[in-house]
């Protein structure tokens, strides 16, 4: 995908986030190199979302050492924030079931324009802007693999009329428009058939061999040799399991 810039590295050595009920996950260790597949492998409850928030930013480690491109956490994370995306995280960063894909496309267009345009944009001309825009959209397309133009009703299709894995790519796409260095997805294998699975797991193994560093909560992470697979269930969870409810408590920077 044209102007994906390379990848991220995350490490961390004892990594935790504790709340007031307890200790969401601890004593995590990351060791990925810029472009890598992380699967964050572990029951439900077990801290993988909370562990996938705190490593893009969006919510302040407890103990441990984490640095993501260099940046250093919790001191550095409004600039991790900025390098990395979210896809699919329910409760945080989730599709709306009464909109179209179209208009999730546009309104993912508009917010670019607004927050992540370059200085240079102010000196290209609307038509210059809506051509560029076009193509960053049809690029994040192709890389997500979603053909809208194939589904039931093209752009106009409702996301609630999507399958898992279509709205999986849906999620995917509007994440890579902005052309994040470490790129984020809750739930992967969440109601997936088996096909469904291999496939999303290679549309995840594409998008870091393109470049970008994946970070992919599931419950079972894939053969070994396909991905570098992080566990959270050392010790379970004690904090709100819904990642709303979790950032709600343990506190949202």
């Amino acid at each position: 995908m044209d102007g994906i810039p390379h990848g991220a590295a995350i490490a961390a050595t004892g990594l935790g986030v504790r709340g007031p009920r307890g200790w969401a996950f601890r004593a995590v260790d990351v060791d990925a190199p810029p472009g890598s597949l992380v699967a964050v492998e572990g029951p439900s409850g077990s801290g993988r979302t909370c562990l996938l928030l705190t490593l893009t930013g969006r919510m302040r480690p407890s103990a441990g050492h984490a640095e993501i491109a260099g940046l250093t956490l919790p001191r550095r994370m409004a600039a991790v924030r900025r390098l990395s995306a979210l896809a699919h995280v329910p409760g945080v960063a989730e599709l709306d079931a009464s909109l179209t894909v179209g208009e999730h496309l546009r309104e993912r267009a508009l917010l670019q324009r607004r927050f992540g345009a370059s200085p240079g944009a102010l000196f290209r001309t609307g038509a210059e802007k809506a051509a560029r825009e076009a193509a960053r959209t049809e690029a994040a397309l192709a890389a997500a693999g979603l053909e809208v133009s194939a589904l039931p009703k093209g752009a106009g299709t409702a996301v609630r009329d999507l399958g898992r894995l279509e709205a999986l790519r849906l999620s995917l796409a509007l994440a890579l428009v902005g052309s994040p260095r470490l790129i984020a997805v809750d739930d992967t294998d969440l109601k997936l058939t088996a096909a469904e699975r291999e496939q999303a797991w290679a549309l995840l193994r594409a998008l870091a061999g393109a470049g970008t560093t994946v970070l992919a909560v599931c419950a079972e992470a894939p053969p070994p040799g396909d991905a570098l697979v992080v566990r959270t269930d050392r010790t379970m969870s004690q904090a709100p399991k819904g990642a709303a409810d979790a950032l709600a408590e343990i506190g949202r920077p």
